[in-house]
């Protein structure tokens, strides 16, 4: 029975890394098909995005931070307006049935 070669891991430097996620991040294309450029997994640059990623201490973190702020408020805010909405249909529902016991404008 043969054993299978075992493979040597590489290394990466630290700019290669922020390099593929940066690659990654403003082309548009998926994780995937940039890893597969750069010869490396998927997986990896999905693991480098915490280190190097616009939420990683050091990175553009600070613009990150204030849209993704900005993205909560907006969806509590939507969530409220949607719930407003709602009850104003319903309301205008209620309102608009017709009273019970009512002749609908029939004479008999």
């Amino acid at each position: 029975m043969k054993e299978a070669p075992v493979q040597q891991r590489r290394k990466y430097d630290q700019e290669f890394k922020r390099q593929a996620v940066e690659q990654w991040l403003n082309s548009g294309r998926s994780a995937e098909v940039v890893a597969h450029e750069l010869g490396i997994t998927a997986k990896q640059i999905y693991a480098w995005r915490k280190d190097f990623g616009p939420s990683a201490p050091g990175g553009k973190g600070a613009e990150g931070a204030d849209l993704q702020a900005r993205v909560y408020a907006l969806e509590r805010e939507l969530a409220r307006v949607r719930e407003q909405r709602d009850i104003l249909k319903k309301t205008l529902g209620i309102l608009s049935e017709p009273p019970t016991g009512a002749t609908n404008g029939s004479k008999r």
